[in-house]
């Protein structure tokens, strides 16, 4: 676990190793969560980045009649 410091304007400074590791860049988006007493940041992903993550979902099953 790695530590950082909350500067005077609220401002944190991500660790080289988790930024290298996550492959954040410059100017990215990251959404902010306080979740069970912690803070997380989400880094948004570009649109073309997800493609294919849902390759081989299973599609067969049986919908309801109304969803069709």
């Amino acid at each position: 676990m790695q530590m950082v410091t909350v500067s005077p304007k609220y401002q944190v400074v991500i660790p080289r190793k988790i930024r290298v590791s996550l492959q954040l860049r410059p100017g990215q988006k990251m959404q902010v969560v306080e979740y069970d007493g912690r803070v997380e940041f989400i880094p948004e992903k570009d649109i073309t980045e997800l493609r294919g993550f849902l390759k081989g979902i299973n599609t067969e099953f049986k919908r309801e009649a109304d969803r069709v």
